[in-house]
Formats: structure tokens, C-alpha cells, sequence
């Protein structure tokens, strides 16, 4: 029997190196799905452009938030962050939050409350406004108190 090395040699080679491209392949594959996944779960939350906006100084200047209050209600006109925020408001009062960071979450319950406490009234129009059947006014409000 005459066995040709260099042909078995050769053979081997390609195994062995499709063996190491396959896994070359494989681990790709998993940094690609790797980088898709944490792209899914970062677009499950808010933008945190707004993480360190400064709440202290809407909660403690009414003037300010009642401008807020006023763009949330459409009647009065909106910054940019205002615009923003009015957006996402009916997901975040549907969603309990859900998308929300916990800077955020913690921002948005200084500010809620402040409004609750502050001007009652606008807060019913509000709720009115982002939740008009009510079915989620009861969990927002659990959220807003823990």
C-alpha cells in the first residue's frame, strides 16, 4: 500500500484549519450576537441623556414647573428637554417605568410628587391626558410612593 504523505499532510491541514476557521467563525458569531443582545437590552430603556438633569431646581422653582406642567398639558410651550419628556411621559405611565434608569425613576418620583403636592388639579388633567381609560393610574401611583 503506498500512502501519500503530502496528500494526507495536506488533508489534514485543511481539517484541522477548518476546524480553527469554524471556531474562528463561532466565536464572531458570538461577539456579534453579544453586541446585538446589549443593543436590545439598551434600547429597552430611556435615553439617559437626562440622568443628571436638575430636578432640585424645577421642584423648588414653581414658576418652572408650572412651564413644564403647562407643555405636559399643551398649553404652553416646550424646551427641548420639556418636548422630550412629553414624549415618553404615556410609556412611562403605561410601562409603570419600565424603560425608565434609576436616576431616572428616582427623578421622575421628586418631580410627580412636587406636582401632586403643588397643584393638584393639573395633576388630574395630566393623568387624564397620559392615561384617559385609567387602567394605569394605580400601579404609576404604587411606583411614585415607593
Amino acid at each position: 500500500m503506498v500512502v501519500n504523505i503530502k496528500a494526507l499532510s495536506l488533508s489534514a491541514g485543511l481539517v484541522f484549519g477548518y476546524a480553527i476557521e469554524s471556531k474562528r467563525i463561532n466565536m464572531k458569531s458570538c461577539v456579534v450576537f453579544a453586541c446585538l443582545l446589549a443593543a436590545v437590552f439598551a434600547a429597552d430603556k430611556y435615553n439617559s441623556k437626562y440622568d443628571n438633569f436638575d430636578v432640585e431646581t424645577l421642584i423648588t422653582n414653581d414658576r418652572l414647573l408650572k412651564s413644564y406642567i403647562n407643555c405636559f398639558l399643551d398649553k404652553g410651550r416646550c424646551t427641548p428637554e420639556g418636548t422630550d419628556f412629553k414624549k415618553t411621559l404615556p410609556d412611562a405611565v403605561e410601562t409603570t417605568c419600565a424603560k425608565c434608569t434609576e436616576k431616572q425613576k428616582g427623578n421622575i418620583k421628586k418631580v410627580i410628587k412636587a406636582i401632586q403636592a403643588r397643584h393638584p388639579r393639573q395633576w388630574d388633567e395630566l393623568v387624564k391626558k397620559n392615561d384617559p381609560t385609567g387602567k394605569n393610574i394605580a400601579n404609576f401611583n404604587k411606583f411614585i410612593e415607593s
